[in-house]
């Protein structure tokens, strides 16, 4: 079984995304969660567009990496996606088989009205859904394939 943990820095918006999808599309294959470094509250907006997708992240609340960690959470698979400007502040997992990072831009700086950041949104929100299908897709072939160039490898650390 696959462990996956999607990190970002306030886990308020593209982790959560992430995660939601990839229990959407994984099952019971894999067990999926996510954290962040500094956790706050879930993104109204991420809420909002979630919904029309059919995903209830209403009750979600945002939950740190350290506690995980200390806690003795072990991870096949680590992916963070954090934008690149702030890859830097993304909590890094110790201990993984896998650690990935697939930047996705940051809901909380979209600008504008509120259609137009909500269209911003949906847009990051349909990005990341084709990410976590792919990835999906490469758990289920066993990961004999590679991920496309948009996926970077890490590190181990």
């Amino acid at each position: 079984m696959h462990n996956v943990l999607f990190i970002c820095v306030h886990n308020s918006a593209r982790s959560q995304m992430a995660e939601a999808y990839l229990r959407q599309v994984a099952g019971t294959n894999v067990r999926v969660t996510s954290a962040g470094f500094e956790p706050t509250t879930l993104n109204p907006l991420v809420v909002e567009v979630m919904h029309e997708e059919g995903i209830d992240l209403s009750d979600k609340t945002t939950q740190s990496v350290f506690e995980l960690f200390k806690n003795g959470a072990i991870f096949t698979h680590v992916i963070t996606v954090c934008d690149d400007s702030r890859e830097g502040q993304c909590p890094i997992y110790p201990g993984v088989t896998h650690r990935l990072h697939l930047p996705f831009p940051d809901p909380a700086a979209v600008t504008g009205t509120h259609e137009e950041q909500r269209q911003a949104v949906r847009e990051i929100r349909d990005t990341i859904k084709a990410a976590v299908q792919e990835f999906a897709d490469w758990l289920d072939s066993d990961t004999q394939r590679s991920l496309s160039p948009s996926w970077q490898r890490l590190p181990q650390r």
